[in-house]
């Protein structure tokens, strides 16, 4: 139900945004210094990530109207800070178009904005125990469980949240480049994390107590949440595929990313999104590469443009191209992510 409600409210409301949007001349700018085909673009409607955030929630919380269930500690958690890293993203976009350049908010005020969310988040989750006695998040860092040697002090833990959600919000940040890009790598993420916690829900060890159990709090609620968020870009995806009658902008993609951060810290499987979000961390790490050739070389590019997906358009490949192959790329890191996932439960180990 949640999927639907997300499905339905971006496929029927999108087209709605773009119509204010547009009566507004809230578009797009286009950096100068990026591929010449991208000058096209200048003025497409943006901060489409409004509409995302918006259907997520209201299908999440009409899903749970409808079956009668409370809200869980856990998804109230990933919808604040998906909703407060997708309010830092909206800042930065109606900056950009009130004064009319291609930055929008300082790069300090951005990462401070992004911190305030994710420290608020990680302090709060570290609290709120069930009958059990498990806290949306844990004090380890885990693989695709807690790693029980890693325990560490909860100001540690903290930190490392607030590493994550900068790593994974600015990731899908610099993936959102290419018409469809970001979305449709994200509907596959989401669809592997909905995947993931209802298997942990199933096997959770509130139920089936054992060796193999997953120690996870609400997984079946996190799954909700995770079916919102794939619905919901799906039916973005509609209007955002090439040629795009929207983006989504910072907004979008700072939201969706912390979303991923979140339900990688809450499902234990933080080291695990290094394969599950592998398109993203191959761009991240295309632009530190970039960077710190640039440094070390003395002025001289490793790659043409970065992030990657600009590299290959100034190659001469058609945009369209590089957006399918880099899905397809992303898919095979989902399946390299979900069968490590499910072949760590076979074995045991």
């Amino acid at each position: 139900m949640a999927g639907g409600f997300g499905l339905l409210g971006t496929l029927l409301g999108t087209p709605l945004a773009i119509r204010l949007l547009v009566s507004k001349g809230y578009g797009q700018l286009i950096r100068d210094d990026g591929p010449t085909s991208h000058h096209t673009k200048r003025g497409t409607p943006t901060m489409g990530g409004l509409v995302i955030m918006i259907s997520v929630v209201v299908a999440y919380f009409l899903a749970e109207l409808i079956t009668g269930n409370e809200p869980s500690a856990s998804a109230l958690l990933l919808l604040f800070l998906f909703v407060g890293l997708g309010l830092v993203g909206f800042l930065d976009d109606y900056i950009k178009i009130v004064k009319q350049r291609s930055l929008g908010l300082r790069s300090k005020a951005k990462l401070a904005g992004q911190a305030i969310v994710a420290l608020t988040f990680a302090l709060l989750a570290l609290n709120f125990p069930d009958a059990n006695g498990r806290t949306p998040i844990s004090e380890s860092i885990s693989f695709i469980r807690d790693l029980p040697s890693w325990g560490l002090p909860a100001a540690v833990i903290v930190v490392w949240v607030l590493l994550m959600v900068w790593g994974t919000s600015n990731g899908v940040n610099l993936t959102d480049g290419l018409d469809g890009l970001a979305t449709g790598a994200s509907v596959m993420v989401f669809g592997a994390y909905m995947l993931i916690n209802i298997w942990q829900s199933n096997q959770s060890c509130a139920i089936n107590p054992g060796p193999k159990c997953y120690d996870v709090r609400d997984p079946l609620d996190l799954a909700v949440v995770a079916a919102a968020l794939t619905g919901a870009c799906f039916g973005f995806l509609w209007w955002n595929t090439s040629p795009a009658k929207i983006f989504m902008g910072d907004t979008g993609s700072l939201s969706l990313g912390g979303a991923i951060a979140g339900f990688a810290i809450m499902t234990r499987t933080e080291l695990l999104l290094l394969a599950i979000g592998g398109l993203f961390v191959l761009i991240t790490l295309s632009v530190i590469l970039q960077v710190g050739w640039f440094k070390l070389s003395g002025g001289k590019r490793l790659f043409r443009m970065a992030p990657l997906q600009h590299h290959f358009e100034l190659l001469g490949w058609a945009e369209i191209t590089i957006v399918v192959r880099f899905w397809i790329i992303s898919g095979l890191c989902v399946a390299l992510g979900l069968g490590i996932f499910y072949a760590e439960w076979v074995s045991g180990a």
